[in-house]
């Protein structure tokens, strides 16, 4: 039996504020690269450790070493105040270690009883309990007030469903430390209460708990104590008493933070370059009509599930839908997304990893895609390729370790700004970008406002989906409210704030309708 699996089994008495899990002088590299410096971190059993920084600041690496999934090449980590090298994430989830990553780590094609359990089956005699393990996991699922069957198939159930399948899989274990990497990145304000609420259980049992959240309002409700990562490096370990959100933020760039969205461009009674009526998108959107008006932001608000990304991908041609378009006053159809790019609209996927880029290959591939013919037709311009991946390194301030890193490996916030630059090299008039900022750092997130910004002012018109309420109201010139696939409302002006705005997504203004019409 390894070292770290003994530990499980040894009877440890912690009691609240002990060190359970450490970090010492813990450096990573990759190859030539080194993305970890000399970092010291604890974990305290009862304590919630809040961990931020930019992406690219080493979080990452430093819970993937603390779980296992990685070894540091500097220093090294202790559980229980002794030096463990775990071989592995098995090993040390055997030692009580878990790990919740922002990507699933679920099997689509098995149920949810079968991913909660996979590896740890309960057994009856030679054979499966079945009764058992449902039952339990669906105690799990009823703390978590998550209503999806035990049975069901992953690959069957919603985004937010699968994260709370990943934390009943953590609670289902032995857990004596919890790392929560992004966790409430899919989920609604309501399931995000639901997991904070456990948080608070789980520390009032006495579990260590790492969480990692660009949401700094997370942060200050739930963390006891905060370490900041800037580069690599430590930069702040602090109580989270004494750090507010505006520090933090300060903390994880270095930099003064106070104007994170730019001064709106005023648009006044620009021409309209894209005018939609009673477009309806299979049995999820009915008779939606906008305009958007050049060099205009718009804003697409409302509630998870109200049919904003499919109006969009109906637009585009995603889906099928029906209805009327014109573009610059003239009528179009939308059959495809080739024929929407041919017209000068161009969509950024919510999904970057699983539709917007390919994170198998490098930079390059993944930037020339969508404007493949610019480079050649029957072969392509390599050294064209390197030029307009020169040109969007520079622009778009894509930060990464070597020019050839593949796209899986780049940061989240860096991923982001590649698939706009993608985006961009198809010169497009009409940009629609769907959460632009969804697990992007406060400091990506003021660059990629400046970006919209920038588009604006170039007298380009964008559609910016967004379930943060502080971006519709920072970025748009106006914004379009949705509920049940319909739009309920659209505000200008001063009405573009939160209360008028959340009285229309929850149907209190606006169109009255009949949802089951």
């Amino acid at each position: 039996m390894s070292q770290a699996a003994r530990r499980i089994e040894e009877t440890v008495t912690v009691s609240k504020g002990q060190t359970v899990l450490a970090a010492r002088a813990a450096s990573r590299s990759f190859g030539p690269v080194q993305v970890l410096f000399d970092v010291d971190f604890e974990l305290k059993a009862g304590e919630v450790h809040a961990l931020i920084g930019e992406n690219g600041a080493g979080k990452s690496t430093l819970m993937k070493i603390l779980s296992g999934y990685l070894s540091p090449t500097g220093g090294h980590i202790e559980l229980d105040g002794r030096r463990v090298d775990f071989a592995s994430s098995d090993e040390a989830e055997d030692a009580g270690v878990i790990l919740i990553h922002q990507e699933f780590n679920l099997a689509e094609q098995l149920s949810v009883e079968q991913n909660v359990f996979l590896g740890r089956e309960i057994r009856k005699g030679f054979f499966l309990d079945h009764k058992t393990m449902r039952a339990e996991t669906q105690r799990l699922l009823g703390e978590l007030e998550t209503k999806v069957s035990p049975t069901a198939k992953i690959s069957e159930i919603s985004v937010s469903d699968k994260q709370m399948v990943e934390i009943a899989k953590a609670l289902s274990r032995n857990t004596r430390v919890l790392i929560m990497d992004e966790p409430t990145a899919v989920l609604t304000n309501r399931e995000a209460e639901i997991l904070f609420r456990q948080i608070e259980r789980l520390k009032a049992n006495g579990t260590a708990i790492l969480y990692t959240s660009h949401k700094l309002d997370e942060i200050a409700r739930l963390a006891d104590h905060i370490t900041v990562l800037r580069d690599g490096h430590r930069v702040a370990n602090v109580d989270a008493g004494t750090m507010s959100e505006d520090q933090m933020a300060q903390a994880m760039v270095g930099r003064e933070l106070s104007n994170i969205f730019p001064v709106k461009h005023e648009v006044g009674s620009a021409e309209t370059v894209l005018s939609v009526r009673n477009l309806t998108v299979g049995s999820i959107v009915r008779d939606a009509s906008f305009e958007l008006k050049r060099g205009e932001v718009l804003g697409f608000a409302g509630l998870v599930g109200s049919g904003r990304t499919e109006l969009m991908e109906g637009l585009i041609g995603v889906r099928d839908a029906e209805g009327s378009v014109e573009i610059g006053g003239k009528p179009f159809r939308v059959g495809s997304v080739k024929d929407a790019r041919r017209a000068g609209i161009v969509y950024l996927t919510e999904d970057r990893k699983g539709r917007g880029l390919i994170l198998t290959q490098g930079m390059r591939p993944n930037l020339t895609l969508l404007a493949l013919d610019r480079f050649g037709k029957t072969m392509i311009d390599g050294k064209a390729e390197e030029a307009a991946l020169d040109k969007a390194i520079k622009d778009f301030d894509v930060r990464a370790p070597t020019r050839s890193v593949l796209v899986g490996n780049l940061s989240g916030g860096n991923q982001q700004k590649l698939l706009l630059a993608k985006t961009m090299l198809a010169e497009p008039e009409i940009v629609i970008i769907d959460e632009p900022t969804r697990g992007i750092d406060i400091g990506t997130k003021q660059q990629i406002y400046q970006f919209i910004h920038a588009l604006a002012g170039q007298g380009k018109s964008v559609i910016v989906i967004s379930s943060e309420m502080a971006e519709i109201i920072g970025l748009a010139n106006r914004v379009y409210v949705m509920r049940s696939g319909r739009i309920t409302g659209e505000v200008q002006g001063s009405d573009v704030n939160e209360d008028v705005i959340v009285r229309y997504a929850m149907g209190l203004e606006g169109r009255k309708f009949d949802s089951h019409e």
